[in-house]
């Protein structure tokens, strides 16, 4: 009788136990409350400092996770498992997530910071008055390459790529939009286009680059071009920023006959569960200091004019990552391409993908 006694009470402190640690695993999984904000963010997409510096400013407790691509992000909010109050999303994925009834509209009142963003990025077609979404930060995509190895070529146009002397010479990013638009580009047409003709030819053109393409990868570009293992790449200006600064031999060029112009956002979404801390999290970041420690940090352009003014005069007026208003005439923001136009371009990708010997 006494082993029994002993035994359920060891299966009660056990079950305690149990019953505590997820309680706490839950906690730190991201509920949320007025004392915790729960960010949801790309890698290496902010200065930790600046975490730091608003936990110490306003009491919040700030838990930090990461996702790696927007579709992976917007599956996890849909979900519903963590009650995120800030997500950082590029701007079709937002046309998506409002589409679903994911995003909380903004009270800007709150938002007094609002007024430092470039008005340049306000109010585009995936987001009319910024109802739902702050622009974090912004940039193009274009070709990185090393002048030492690619002879005269100084990808102007997106003709260079095809020119006979970079065979096995040409590294791609691993994305439909990026590649299938180029391909878009090249031949004068938007990247947004819903023309079946005009995908086809555009797909028939790059599947004549494939002798040029040495592989079609992702962050690994970085090293390969930093390394002068790679000549030229298609990439983001930002992850292009990040291999200039560690090789100044290399250059970043956006073809002339246009290219993408991206935004990454921060939004609330419907799992928050601490409104007044999100609201004061995107003040905070739009603070003339914040903007250009984490411009400064990140290395991607920054739509924070007041931030600007405190940057690196040499880096805000350096045209390759922040072109004129001129320059940015030839860019596009992505579209929400919708279900059936997106299974399309990533049927098109693959098909040139398997071109590639």
């Amino acid at each position: 009788m006494k082993q029994l006694i002993q035994a359920t009470i060891a299966i009660l402190v056990v079950s305690a136990l149990l019953f505590y640690a997820a309680d706490a695993l839950s906690a730190g999984g991201g509920k949320s409350g007025k004392d915790t904000l729960t960010i949801f963010n790309w890698g290496e997409y902010i200065d930790p400092d600046l975490l730091k510096q608003f936990e110490k400013e306003t009491g919040i407790h700030v838990i930090y996770e990461t996702f790696d691509s927007n579709e992976a992000m917007m599956t996890k909010i849909q979900q519903g498992g963590t009650a995120y109050d800030i997500a950082v999303p590029s701007e079709y994925m937002i046309e998506k997530m409002k589409e679903e009834n994911l995003l909380v509209p903004l009270d800007k009142t709150k938002i007094p910071n609002f007024k430092n963003i470039d008005p340049y990025f306000l109010d585009l077609p995936f987001d009319d008055d910024n109802k739902y979404s702050v622009p974090y930060f912004w940039g193009t995509v274009g070709v990185v390459y090393n002048p030492k190895l690619v002879g005269n070529l100084d990808f102007s146009s997106w003709e260079d790529l095809w020119d006979p002397s970079l065979k096995r010479k040409v590294f791609l990013v691993d994305g439909a939009r990026e590649v299938i638009g180029m391909g878009l580009n090249s031949l004068g047409y938007s990247l947004n286009s819903l023309n079946n003709e005009e995908l086809r030819t555009a797909t028939d053109k790059l599947i004549t680059l494939a002798p040029n393409v040495k592989a079609i990868i992702g962050d690994e570009i970085t090293p390969l071009m930093v390394n002068k293992e790679a000549a030229v790449a298609l990439t983001w200006s930002g992850q292009a920023a990040d291999m200039l600064s560690e090789n100044e031999d290399l250059d970043f060029a956006v073809p002339k006959e246009g290219s993408n112009l991206w935004f990454d956002n921060m939004v609330i979404p419907k799992t928050s569960k601490n409104l007044d801390g999100a609201h004061a999290f995107i003040n905070f970041m739009l603070k003339a200091e914040s903007g250009a420690k984490n411009a400064d940090y990140v290395g991607y352009s920054s739509p924070n004019i007041a931030a600007m003014k405190l940057m690196d005069k040499e880096v805000v007026s350096d045209k390759r990552f922040y072109p004129s208003e001129e320059q940015r005439k030839t860019l596009e923001v992505y579209k929400n391409l919708g279900p059936d136009y997106l299974g399309k371009y990533n049927e098109l990708f693959l098909e040139f993908k398997m071109s590639i010997r």
